[in-house]
């Protein structure tokens, strides 16, 4: 049996950037996210931990990102979470669409899809395949009120993600019988699955193309996806439950902002289940989010070295955009 309050929806996305400056500029200054964690990768301290969300990174607003500069572009195909799709009011639609107009940056749409869902779809500079879906629930959710888009059009966090798969039927039995899901609808090769309360941010397609390549894990794709339980005993549950169904899965690993569980469904989509609390502001305050790089207790002997090694970064001006060049968050 799962857990009382079982996965209530996506705690976060973590995809590997190529230059870690470009990417801070784009989702932080294009796309309007809060750098809410300057950190490294624990299992590899050499590399950035790039966390964006909402003001104070709520889960199921947060995108991270693996920096990867000396990187070679991946490969999209099955076996992998293809689509990040994040969720903004009705009304916003039309402020996206000249902003891409007014950067000369491609999109595709809008194009209308079943549950009253206008899409806009594009990439990133890295070519991580994104979403803008405008949806009468998101309005239910707050996104950043002080970044570089008006409140009423800023993004609300995670609408769904798209797991591309050879073939879908292993997949969904894990989905809907271990992990609570449930079937929306289907659209030719497309299954929409629910959790939760559903709508944005607890919403998976699984898209069935037996003839896709297998994908790359490098430069422009997705390493994992983490799904929500609200706290360490159920996140407890949740990993016998899962061993005792077969699952390989991991001892509990403590990422000081959520702690973690990873198994990979039996498509090859690696998951994870990520507790809600302690939240980003465990080790600095709301104000102070993302300005500075932190560092767990185990690497603050090795801080000096890290500080010198990781390249340089700024957060750009996104208040004031024509004014300056931003505030340094320089590692060294």
């Amino acid at each position: 049996m799962a857990p009382t309050d079982g996965i209530s929806g996506l705690h976060h996305v973590t995809a590997i950037a190529g230059d870690p400056q470009t990417n801070i500029d784009y989702y932080m200054g294009f796309l309007g996210l809060k750098l809410v964690k300057l950190t490294v990768n624990f299992d590899d301290p050499g590399t950035y931990h790039l966390y964006y969300g909402d003001g104070v990174g709520h889960p199921g607003t947060i995108m991270t990102f693996f920096p990867w500069p000396e990187g070679v572009a991946g490969r999209q195909g099955t076996g992998q979470l293809t689509t990040t799709s994040f969720s903004i009011p009705e009304g916003a639609l039309d402020f996206w669409v000249r902003r891409f107009k007014d950067r000369h940056m491609n999109f595709e749409g809008p194009v209308k899809r079943k549950d009253d869902e206008q899409v806009l779809t594009f990439s990133d500079p890295d070519g991580l395949g994104l979403e803008i879906v405008a949806h009468p629930k998101a309005k239910e959710h707050g996104g950043w009120d002080e970044g570089p888009i008006p409140p009423e059009h800023a993004i609300r966090g995670f609408h769904a993600v798209t797991l591309t798969e050879e073939g879908y039927e292993s997949t969904v039995t894990m989905l809907t019988k271990a992990l609570g899901f449930r079937l929306a609808h289907e659209d030719g090769n497309r299954f929409r699955y629910e959790v939760g309360m559903g709508g944005p941010g607890a919403t998976v397609d699984v898209l069935c193309r037996p003839a896709a390549p297998r994908g790359v894990v490098n430069v422009g794709t997705v390493h994992h996806v983490a799904w929500r339980t609200p706290d360490d005993s159920q996140q407890k549950e949740w990993g016998q439950l899962l061993a005792d169904s077969g699952r390989n899965v991991t001892t509990i690993i403590d990422r000081v902002y959520f702690h973690s569980i990873y198994f990979r469904e039996p498509g090859g989509v690696l998951f994870e289940i990520a507790t809600d609390p302690p939240g980003f502001t465990v080790d600095e305050d709301k104000s102070e989010l993302g300005k500075s790089l932190k560092l767990p207790p185990w690497l603050e002997s090795y801080r000096q070295h890290l500080e010198h090694s990781l390249p340089p970064v700024h957060l750009p001006d996104v208040t004031r955009p024509r004014r300056g060049t931003g505030t340094s968050v320089q590692a060294g």
